[in-house]
C-alpha cells in the first residue's frame, strides 16, 4: 500500500475538514429556514463568506510572494483573469446547486438531505462521458447500488417520491457541475479568489432572487444570526476555500470521495444537534449510497495494470 506524501496528504486532510464542516452546515441550513427564506439565507451567508475571504487574499499574496514575482506580466494577467471566469463560473454553478440545497433541506432530514447531497462522488465520473473520458466498470456498479439504496432512501408507499429529497437531488447534479468546473480552473488560478469571486457571484444573484421571490427583514435575519455566520464564516469562507486550494494536488474523484464524508456527518448532526433519527430503511438506504459512493472510487484500472506490470 503507498501512502500519500506531502501536499497530497495535507491536501487530503482539508477536504476532510471541509466535509466536517459542510456536514454541520446541514444543521445551520435547516435551522436557518425557520427565519428566512431560502434565497434570503443564501444571500446573506454567501455574501459573509466573500466579505470574510478578502483579507485572506491579500495574506495569501505576502505568503505567496517569491513565486508571484517569478511570473511573467502576461502570466499574472491571465491568471487574474481566470481566477473572475472561474469565480464567476463556480458561482452560478453554487447559487443554482445551494439553492436547490436550501429548499430541499427543508422538507427533509437533515441526514437524508447530506447522503443524496453526497450522490455528487458517483455523478462526476459519469459526468465525464459527456467529456469524452472513459468511465470504468465499477462506477456503473456503484450507480446501481446507490440506486438501490436510494429507492430505500426516498422512495415512499405508492413509489412516490418526496419534494425535498428529489430537490437534494437535482441539488447533486448542480455539485456535480461546481466540482467539475473547480477541476477545471483551479490548477490556472488563484484559488482563493476563485472562491471570494464565487461567492460574491452566488450573493448577489441570490439577493436579486430574494428581492424577486421573498420579503426579507431585518428582524428575521437577527434571529437567524448564529446559523447565518456559521454558514457564511466557515462553510463558505472556510471550506469552500479548503476545498478549491485542496483539490489542486487531489484528483476529483478522490476530491469528491473525501468531501463525501459530509454525509456522515451531516447524520451524526442531524442526531445529536436535531434530535433526527431514521428509520431502519432509510439507515439502509444510506448504507447502500456509502457502498455505492466507495466502490466508484476503486482504481481498477490502475490496480489491473499493476499486477500486470507485477506479472511481467
Amino acid at each position: 500500500m503507498v501512502l500519500m506524501k506531502g501536499k497530497a496528504w495535507g491536501s487530503s486532510v482539508m477536504l476532510v475538514m471541509t466535509a466536517l464542516i459542510w456536514g454541520i452546515a446541514f444543521v445551520a441550513q435547516s435551522e436557518g429556514m425557520n427565519y428566512l427564506g431560502g434565497f434570503t439565507f443564501n444571500a446573506a451567508r454567501f455574501l459573509i463568506g466573500g466579505a470574510v475571504l478578502i483579507p485572506c487574499i491579500f495574506l495569501l499574496d505576502k505568503i505567496n510572494g517569491d513565486k508571484q514575482r517569478k511570473l511573467s506580466g502576461e502570466e499574472k494577467k491571465r491568471r487574474a483573469r481566470d481566477s473572475v471566469a472561474g469565480g464567476m463560473c463556480c458561482g452560478a454553478a453554487l447559487c443554482m446547486a445551494s439553492s436547490l440545497q436550501q429548499f430541499g433541506i427543508a422538507q427533509t432530514t437533515v441526514g437524508k438531505a447530506g447522503f443524496i447531497t453526497a450522490l455528487y462522488i458517483i455523478l462526476v465520473p459519469v459526468a465525464g462521458l459527456l467529456l469524452r473520458k472513459k468511465v470504468s466498470k465499477n462506477v456503473w456498479v456503484s450507480v446501481m447500488v446507490a440506486a438501490a439504496g436510494m429507492y430505500l432512501l426516498c422512495i415512499k408507499e405508492g413509489f412516490s417520491v418526496g419534494r425535498g429529497d428529489f430537490l437534494m437531488f437535482l441539488c447533486s447534479i448542480g455539485f456535480t457541475m461546481h466540482i467539475l468546473i473547480i477541476d477545471y480552473f483551479s490548477p490556472r488560478a488563484n484559488g482563493v479568489v476563485i472562491s471570494c469571486v464565487q461567492f460574491f457571484t452566488a450573493g448577489l444573484v441570490s439577493g436579486v432572487l430574494m428581492l424577486i421571490f421573498e420579503k426579507p427583514s431585518w428582524s428575521a435575519l437577527t434571529k437567524a444570526w448564529l446559523p447565518v455566520i456559521y454558514a457564511g464564516v466557515m462553510s463558505c469562507g472556510v471550506a469552500y476555500t479548503l476545498q478549491v486550494v485542496a483539490q489542486k494536488n487531489v484528483a476529483p474523484t478522490l476530491a469528491s470521495l473525501l468531501m463525501s464524508l459530509e454525509s456522515v456527518f451531516s447524520v451524526l448532526a442531524g442526531w445529536i444537534l436535531l434530535g433526527q433519527g431514521l428509520t431502519a430503511r432509510e439507515f439502509a438506504g444510506c448504507g447502500l449510497v456509502f457502498i455505492g459512493i466507495i466502490l466508484a472510487q476503486i482504481p481498477v484500472e490502475a490496480l489491473r495494470k499493476k499486477r500486470g506490470e507485477v506479472a511481467a
